[in-house]
């Protein structure tokens, strides 16, 4: 999300020696000898103005650019029309506007009067762009006794969607089993509070034995929108998946992971697969952290996700409770290992500033406190996720289009009338209707042709597959037994390579005894799952917990497309590494047309 510190008012900068106060004049005579006379000079000057002012300077926001825009002419209401659309461009449809902030990041304020002027400019500018705002927060300014009061404000400019390009976050749902991961979801996405015994999440589950157990297994995915005022749009309003698409300019795609340990197989294939934006740790405020809490929070920083939290159920909890799991909680974050800033959401303007930093420093990890039950704080959580900017800008998506085309085949369906159908996210490229490409690597290292018949996206019909989106493909009467997961549909363009061995460079995370030469793994490749053995390593016998080291790999199955510098995940029993590949061991590829 583009940010833009707008002084709409023309008013022209108060003050001057900015962050220094009264006492900087010591600070001044120990300038460095560096420094020229001309310099000092006016540094002295303006510790002196500061000293006979004696007020306390404003607080500041970081310094982007300064707007004037009451009553603009047209010649500059036009050209900052134009800003604001390259603004939304380069925030994928998102600007948030600071409204009474200098180009120097000094809070000057506006009055009531300039402050209504400038919203309605703002309006009508986000109008011609095709966009609509929405005031996230305001604020009065009182630093000085003998002004009168002022304002500032901070807005949120959002596009209306055309042709179904609303922007799209998958949001990947971690913690321990009964921590309410299903519940949240049940109760964000159909808009109803859950009666404290599951109701809502049956919508769900998608086998019987979870709705038995009331325990998730499988992977399964549901839809939050915000339209372009930042209202939410659910199942409560719409009745189908299409209409809340068509309705939303912003898509949070959750995906909702298993939290018992013996599915958790199934955990790290959506996290390495599905390629989540972002990842929501479920907490429960009575019995904090505990199961695989700690492993779902290391694994979601092994893959470097940004992770917030979420502590529930603080309706069974007294306030001593919450604000335990709330302290182990900051404990966890700040040991050597994770090093996060913890940052406790209480109030709307928590939520929006800890939107902000959350994607502008991966340290920062809001921590929400709320009860799917009473409904205590749920829209702290909706605010987050309604400012929740993309982490990548406009310019990374257009590389990526240009880039040939790479959809990764993470389910696999056979829908009656439909025929052989796959789902999976879109890795480069575009993807349209009629695209003929080529799919594998099968068992004997072939790729097969084929051709895309229809496309949707979040259960609705989509013409175009843009890079970095989840959807279904339909593949006619293409033989299923043909497809597992895995698989990658690419261009053929692309000649494809795929590998029986690859290097990898690791760190070892955990081992009982020691790593070494015929060890077996289950690796993790992005969409690909596969147990492989070590083959050497480079310079070493053994590896130990905490070791680095380059490992040569073998699949001891079939062969795999992989991407070099994509990450890497392996497992057994209680090992665990991460690391990246170095190098495959290549060869090209066979088409069949069969």
């Amino acid at each position: 999300m583009s940010s833009a510190m707008v002084d709409l008012s023309g008013s022209g900068a108060v003050g001057t020696g900015l962050g220094q106060g009264s006492g900087s004049n010591n600070n001044a005579k120990k300038t460095k000898k560096s420094r020229t006379r001309r310099g000092k000079r006016g540094r002295r000057r303006r510790n002196k103005r500061n000293t006979r002012s004696n007020k306390t300077p404003p607080p500041y926001f970081p310094p982007e650019v300064a707007l004037k825009l009451v009553n603009p002419t047209q010649y500059r209401f036009e050209h900052l029309a134009t800003q604001l659309k390259w603004r939304l461009q380069e925030g994928r449809g998102e600007a948030v506007y600071q409204i009474g902030v200098e180009d120097n990041g000094l809070l000057v304020g506006l009055t009531e009067a300039d402050m209504r002027a400038s919203l309605r400019t703002l309006k009508r500018m986000a109008e011609k762009v095709g966009a609509d705002i929405t005031l996230l927060r305001e604020r009065e300014l009182d630093y000085d006794s003998d002004r009168s009061t002022r304002k500032i404000a901070e807005v949120l400019v959002r596009k209306v969607p055309d042709d179904q390009q609303f922007l799209d976050l998958r949001v990947a749902v971690l913690g321990n089993v009964d921590s309410g991961k299903s519940t949240l979801l049940g109760v964000l996405t159909q808009g109803e509070l859950d009666n404290g015994r599951g109701r809502a999440r049956l919508n769900l589950f998608r086998h019987l034995h979870e709705i038995q157990t009331g325990r998730t297994s499988s992977i399964s995915f549901e839809i939050l929108g915000f339209n372009s005022k930042g209202e939410v749009v659910n199942y409560s309003d719409s009745r189908t998946a299409e209409e809340i698409c068509e309705s939303s300019s912003k898509m949070i795609t959750f995906i909702d992971l298993a939290g018992h340990h013996k599915y958790l197989k199934t955990t790290v294939f959506g996290l390495t697969s599905y390629c989540p934006n972002f990842a929501m740790l479920m907490v429960s405020a009575n019995t904090g952290i505990a199961g695989t809490t700690r492993e779902h929070l290391g694994l979601a920083m092994a893959l470097k996700v940004p992770i917030f939290i979420v502590v529930s159920k603080v309706d069974l909890c007294s306030g001593s409770t919450v604000e335990r799991t709330v302290r182990q909680l900051e404990r966890v974050l700040k040991q050597p290992g994770c090093n996060k800033v913890p940052m406790v959401v209480s109030n709307p303007d928590d939520a929006v500033t800890a939107a902000q930093q959350f994607t502008q420093s991966t340290c920062v990890t809001p921590i929400f406190t709320l009860s799917s039950v009473s409904g205590e704080n749920l829209d702290l959580l909706k605010v987050f996720l309604n400012i929740l900017p993309p982490l990548s800008n406009s310019k990374e998506q257009e590389e990526l289009m240009q880039q040939l085309t790479e959809f990764q085949v993470d389910e696999i369906f056979s829908v009656p009338d439909v025929g052989t159908v796959v789902g999976g996210t879109l890795y480069s490229g575009t993807c349209r209707e009629g695209d003929r490409l080529v799919v594998g690597p099968t068992d004997q290292g072939r790729f097969l042709r084929l051709k895309v018949g229809s496309i949707q996206r979040n259960r609705s019909a989509c013409r175009v597959l843009r890079a970095g989106q989840a959807a279904t493909l339909a593949l006619g009467n293409f033989d299923r037994s043909l497809l597992r997961k895995g698989m990658v549909l690419v261009s053929p363009k692309m000649n494809p390579t795929i590998c029986c061995q690859f290097e990898a460079a690791i760190i070892l995370l955990f081992h009982a005894k020691t790593f070494r030469r015929g060890s077996q793994v289950t690796v993790h490749v992005d969409n690909v799952r596969q147990t492989a053995t070590v083959e050497c390593l480079q310079g070493k016998e053994e590896l130990r917990t905490g070791e680095h080291a380059v490992v040569r790999f073998r699949f001891i199955k079939h062969p795999e497309y992989l991407r070099l510098g994509a990450k890497l995940l392996f497992r057994e029993g209680v090992t665990k590494g991460i690391g990246h590949i170095t190098q495959t061991c290549c060869r090209r590829c066979m088409y069949r047309t069969d």
